[in-house]
């Protein structure tokens, strides 16, 4: 399973095209992935792959308000109401752990669709206890980069959140998973599923530049999309 994270309806369809089996929904990758619009939404709906939502109303850490809580039940109802497949979330209390009250008011929210923790597991104090909480939630995957900036830097903990998962539920490793080196953090692992972007540089409107991304607008590459499916086809041959 290759699962593509895009911002757009054509990198949405890019991934399709590619092969991925599976969607999740940003807006503002190069913040690291916020809530998708409500028209977003309901485009992707209309893909022939499950689409997941991202759930997160503002980059930086996971400590969210209030007000921000419920911000983000209103989206996941949106998501319901777009028809998606699930969402994507995930909180931290003071401590930096799971806040495990405010998970389980998204949980509920969430109800009927699926559900992946994001990469807040990779700031957590203690990523395997963030494991056994996922599990209780009920949760179906967590998305990890073991911590690492890049998950081919986390592999060794990636592997142990596989053991300790013991097929509860899946890990999926993420961030500067390619083509070249997806069968080695499979393999390494034990994981049957990545998270990629799988994209390429696009080059933007020169009266707009100074309002591109640092290293300017990407968008999905079909071509790479296929190139990350045929891979993690062969580590499974």
């Amino acid at each position: 399973m290759l699962e593509v994270c895009v911002d757009t309806i054509a990198s949405a369809k890019a991934a399709v095209r590619g092969g991925a089996g599976r969607i999740e929904l940003c807006a503002a990758l190069s913040e690291g992935g916020l809530t998708p619009s409500a028209g977003l939404m309901q485009a992707a709906a209309a893909l022939p792959v499950p689409v997941f939502a991202m759930i997160r109303p503002r980059n930086g850490l996971f400590d969210f308000s209030s007000a921000e809580m419920q911000i983000m039940l209103e989206d996941i109802a949106a998501a319901k109401a777009a028809g998606l497949d699930g969402v994507v979330l995930g909180v931290q209390d003071t401590d930096g752990g799971l806040h495990m009250a405010h998970m389980a008011r998204l949980m509920q929210a969430a109800s009927g669709l699926g559900t992946t923790l994001h990469r807040v597991i990779d700031v957590v104090p203690d990523p395997l206890l963030a494991i056994d909480q996922a599990v209780e939630l009920g949760m179906d995957r967590v998305l990890t980069s073991g911590g690492a900036a890049r998950a081919t830097d986390g592999l060794d903990l990636i592997a142990q959140m596989v053991t300790r998962a013991a097929g509860r539920l899946s890990i999926m490793p993420g961030s500067g998973v390619t083509a070249e080196n997806v069968t080695e953090v499979l393999k390494s692992t034990g994981a049957t599923e990545a998270h990629a972007s799988c994209a390429r540089p696009v080059k933007g409107d020169p009266a707009f530049s100074n309002f591109d991304p640092a290293g300017g607008r990407k968008e999905t590459s079909d071509v790479v999309v296929n190139e990350m499916v045929q891979a993690i086809a062969g580590a499974f041959a």
